[in-house]
C-alpha cells in the first residue's frame, strides 16, 4: 500500500515539474520574442552608414564623431541621405552632411540643399542653404527648411516659394504637409500665374483640388477684375471664387460688395447673398438687394429680395426704384452703342425729391431714354398728379423732356384741402424744360374741372369744360394760356357747382399710395378698393384662315 502511494506521488510531481519547465519555456519564448522586436525597433530608429569612400575617427580630437568623406550614403527609417562629407555621431543618433546633399524617400519626395543635421531620434531634417524639397511636380525654394518625418511636414521661416505648375506661392514663413499635399503661408503671402495675382496675410494652397484659401486683407486680381476680401477661396484653374465676410468685387467700373459673393470667371456669374451693392460707376447707378446676379460677358443681372435701384446720372438728387425683381439687359456690349433695358415688375415703387411714382411693372430703356409704366401707374410731382394706363416718360439725357399718358388719362393738381383743377381725355402729353412743364396736350374726349386763381392768390369761381382737344401753356408752373378748338363750357361759383362737374368721373387723389421717402419705397400700399382703372378691351384685328 505505501509503496502504491509513493508511485502515485512521484507521478504528480512529476507532472508539477513538467507543467512548471512548460511556463517557464514560454515565458522565456516570449521574452526571446519581445526582445526581438525591440531590438528590430531599435534597428529601424537606428542610423546605417552604407557607404564612404573615407572613414576617420579620433575620439581625442573630435569625442564620438566619425569624420566621413567620399559619396557618403545614409539609410534611416526607409529614407536614403547622400552627401560629400559628415560628420556622425552614433551615440546620439545623429549627423552633420555638408556638400550636395539629398535625401529620398521613394520616387516621391527629394530633399536637397548645402548642409544638413538630421537627429534619427526625433526624425528631423534641418536643411540648410539653397534648399529645394521635390514632391511630385511641386517644389519649395527656401535657404532654411526643416522638415519633421513623423508628421511629414517641412516648414521655412527666412522666406520660401512653392512652384506648382504654373503657380508661385511665396511668403516670408509657412509649411508644406506631404501627407496632404496642402501648403499653408504666412506673412506678405503672394500667389502669381499667368492669369491672376493674390496679395494675402494668410494663404492656404491645396495642390491637388488646386483651392486657395486667403484669409486677413487680401487682394485678387485677375484681368481686369479685382477682388478684397478678408475671408475668401480661390480655385486658380477653374477660376471660381467664393468670398465671404463683406468681400468685394470689382469690375471694370463696377463694385459689388455683399456678405457672400460667388464669382465664375470663366462663365462671366457674379451672384451675391445678403446686404448687397452694386455700384455702376460709369453710369451713375447702383442696385441693392439680398440676391444679386450679374454676368459680366453678357451684361446681365437680376436683383431680387428687397431688391432696388439708384439713379444718380440726374445731378445730386438720387432716383430709388424698388420692386420685387429688377432685371438689367445689355445690348452691344463691345462697341460704341451700348445700351441697356431695366425691367421691374410687380409693385414698382419709385421716390426722388422732385417726383414720385408707382405701378405693377416698369421698362427703362436707355438707347431712347424711354421709361414705360404699365397697370395702375400714377406719377406725382409737387401737388400734381398724373395716371392712365400706360405713362411713357422720355428722357433728354438725364432731364425729364415729355410725359405720354395712353388712355383714362388724368391729370390732377390740388389747388387746397377741398379743390382739384382735373383734366381727363384719352391720351395726355406734358412737355417738360429744366424740369419745369410748360406745355400740356389733351386728345380724345377731354373734360377739363379749373379752379382759376387771381392774382391775390384768391379762387372765386370754377370752370367746367367739355372738347375734343387742349393745349395749356405753362408759366413759372402756372396757367399761363389756354387753347381748345370750340367747347361746351360753363362758370360756377365757388361751391354752387353740381357733384358731377366737381368731380370728374375717374377722378381720385391717391395721396396715400404716394411714396413719402427712399425708405418708403418697400412698402406697398394698394389703391382702395372700387377706385382701380376700368377694363378696358384693346380692338385686335381678326384672324384670317385659308379656306379648305
Amino acid at each position: 500500500m505505501l509503496t502504491k502511494l509513493f508511485n502515485n506521488t512521484k507521478l504528480v510531481w512529476a507532472g508539477l515539474l513538467f507543467i512548471m519547465a512548460s511556463i517557464a519555456q514560454t515565458f522565456a519564448f516570449a521574452a526571446t520574442k519581445a526582445q526581438a522586436e525591440q531590438q528590430e525597433a531599435d534597428d529601424t530608429r537606428k542610423i546605417i552608414l552604407k557607404h564612404a569612400d573615407n572613414w576617420n575617427f579620433n575620439d581625442y580630437l573630435y569625442p564620438g564623431a566619425h569624420r566621413l568623406s567620399g559619396n557618403v550614403v545614409f539609410s534611416h527609417a526607409g529614407m536614403l541621405m547622400y552627401c560629400d562629407s559628415a560628420v556622425y555621431y552614433i551615440r546620439t543618433n545623429s549627423f552633420e552632411a555638408m556638400g550636395r546633399v539629398s535625401m529620398h524617400q521613394g520616387d516621391t519626395l527629394t530633399l536637397e540643399g548645402d548642409s544638413l543635421y538630421y537627429d534619427g531620434e526625433a526624425m528631423l531634417a534641418q536643411m540648410r542653404n539653397n534648399v529645394v524639397l521635390t514632391h511630385n511636380t511641386q517644389k519649395l525654394y527656401t535657404d532654411s527648411l526643416n522638415y519633421d518625418r513623423i508628421d511629414s511636414i517641412g516648414y521655412f521661416f527666412e522666406g520660401g516659394t512653392l512652384v506648382d505648375g504654373d503657380n508661385k506661392l511665396t511668403s516670408d514663413w509657412g509649411e508644406y504637409l506631404v501627407k496632404t499635399k496642402e501648403a499653408n503661408f504666412f506673412y506678405g503671402v503672394t500667389l502669381t500665374n499667368p492669369k491672376l495675382t493674390v496679395n494675402s496675410d494668410t494663404l492656404n494652397y491645396h495642390t491637388e483640388t488646386k483651392w486657395a484659401h486667403v484669409v486677413g486683407p487680401s487682394i485678387i486680381e485677375s484681368g481686369r477684375s479685382l477682388i478684397r476680401t478678408q475671408n475668401g477661396f480661390y480655385n486658380t484653374d477653374s477660376e471660381i471664387a467664393r468670398l465671404y465676410d463683406r468681400s468685394v468685387l470689382l469690375s471694370d467700373d463696377k463694385v459689388m460688395t455683399g456678405d457672400s459673393l460667388y464669382y465664375y470667371k470663366k462663365e462671366g456669374d457674379m451672384m451675391a447673398y445678403g446686404n448687397i451693392d452694386y455700384h455702376d460707376k460709369l453710369n451713375k447707378n447702383m442696385m441693392a438687394g439680398h440676391y444679386v446676379w450679374y454676368n459680366e460677358l453678357t451684361g446681365e443681372a437680376l436683383c431680387t429680395d428687397s431688391a432696388v435701384v439708384m439713379d444718380y446720372s440726374n445731378g445730386p438728387d438720387t432716383l430709388y426704384v424698388h420692386a420685387d425683381s429688377l432685371k438689367l439687359h445689355t445690348f452691344n456690349m463691345e462697341t460704341d452703342s451700348v445700351w441697356r433695358k431695366l425691367d421691374a415688375y410687380f409693385h414698382v415703387r419709385a421716390f426722388r425729391k422732385d417726383v414720385q411714382a408707382v405701378c405693377d411693372s416698369l421698362v427703362f430703356t436707355s438707347n431712347d431714354r424711354v421709361m414705360k409704366m404699365y397697370r395702375d401707374p400714377i406719377i406725382w410731382s409737387d401737388n400734381r398728379q398724373i395716371l392712365g394706363e400706360e405713362i411713357n416718360i422720355f428722357f433728354n439725357d438725364s432731364t425729364l423732356d415729355s410725359v405720354y399718358v395712353c388712355r383714362q388719362a388724368l391729370l390732377v393738381e390740388r389747388v387746397d384741402s377741398v379743390n382739384f383743377n382735373q383734366i381727363s381725355g384719352h391720351e395726355m402729353r406734358s412737355y417738360y424744360n429744366n424740369g419745369e412743364i410748360r406745355e400740356n396736350q389733351v386728345q380724345g374726349n377731354v373734360r377739363v374741372v379749373f379752379y382759376p386763381m387771381e392774382k391775390d392768390s384768391l379762387v372765386l369761381y370754377q370752370v367746367y369744360l367739355e372738347t375734343s382737344k387742349l393745349r395749356m401753356f405753362m408759366e413759372q408752373r402756372k396757367l399761363d394760356k389756354l387753347w381748345t378748338p370750340p367747347a361746351d363750357g360753363k362758370f360756377y361759383a365757388l361751391g354752387m357747382a353740381p357733384r358731377e362737374h366737381k368731380r370728374l368721373e375717374n377722378f381720385e387723389w391717391f395721396d396715400y399710395v404716394r411714396p413719402l421717402g427712399k425708405d418708403d419705397i418697400f412698402v406697398w400700399r394698394p389703391k382702395h378698393k372700387g377706385t382701380e382703372l376700368k377694363t378696358t378691351v384693346r380692338r385686335q384685328a381678326p384672324l384670317q384662315h385659308l379656306k379648305k
